[in-house]
This record gives C-alpha cells, structure tokens and sequence, in this order.
C-alpha cells in the first residue's frame, strides 16, 4: 500500500532508526565511523530532553525515510530562538522525491505557530553542492559567517 508521506515529531521508538540515519550520514558526508553506543546514547539523551531540542521524522509506506533534527540557540539581537536544522537525512531509496522539502515545509510550520522562533539556520560541508542547492531552492540564503570549532 502506498501512504502519502506522514511527518511528525520524533519518539523513542525511533532512536535506532536515527542512530543509523545519523551513521549513514556521517559515513557519507565526511566518511567519518561514529560510535555506535556513542550515538545511541545521544538520539536517547535528545529524546528524554526536549529542552536541548527535537527530531522530526518522515513517514512514507509505514517506514521512517527521512530525519531531521532541531536545537535551538538564544538570538539577543531578536529576542527570539534561532532553529539549527541537523542531522538531515534521507534514505537513499527516497532521494528526490520531496522528502526533505516536506520536512522543512513543517519546520517552517511549527515555527511559524510559535512567537519566540526567529528564524532558521544549518551548516552544511563544503563540497555537499547538492545539499546546498537544495537549501537555496526553499529560501535559504547562504550567510557571512564562518564556523570554528574546539572539540573536548
């Protein structure tokens, strides 16, 4: 049977799908190998936490495709909450079928029903052109600001 796409916020019965969406990613964007119990601790640790923010998944023929998720960080320029859009996955057998759009079309939606999200941001690699006209093909706009970095 084949379902219209379903979007919705995340829950514990999806940590293991994200935790291999999230591996998926990181192999194929920066060919990085994550930790497996690593991981897993985090989407749990995100999902029991929903003050460090949120995933939202895509639902297509009863299977999660897609996955995306959602911090947040204090503007005090616009007294409001910027949305950090992370971990953007697709599965490959879904690619260009509208998955991610629809995804940020309900960020968009969500936002838009809270007063204190002033906008929305992401970084994206340097070399993934294909993300990156994706993200200007709904509105994004690539930004002056570069990203530095000091991992403990």
């Amino acid at each position: 049977m084949n379902e219209q796409l379903k979007i919705r916020i995340a829950g514990l019965e999806d940590a293991d799908t994200i935790k291999e969406f999230n591996k998926a990613m990181a192999l194929e964007t920066e060919e990085k190998q994550l930790d497996n119990d690593v991981l897993s601790a985090g989407v749990k640790s995100l999902l029991n936490n929903p003050q460090y923010g949120f995933y939202l998944v895509a639902e297509k023929d009863d299977k999660v495709v897609g996955c995306l998720m959602i911090t947040t960080e204090w503007s005090d320029w616009r007294n409001g909450l910027f949305w950090w859009i992370q971990s953007v996955y697709v599965d490959k057998n879904y690619r260009r079928q509208g998955i991610y759009k629809s995804l940020y079309n309900y960020v968009k939606e969500l936002a838009d029903s809270k007063e204190n999200i002033c906008g929305f941001r992401l970084y994206v690699e340097n070399e993934n052109v294909t993300a990156q006209k994706t993200y200007e093909s709904l509105g994004m706009k690539l930004c002056y600001y570069k990203m530095y970095e000091e991992i403990k």
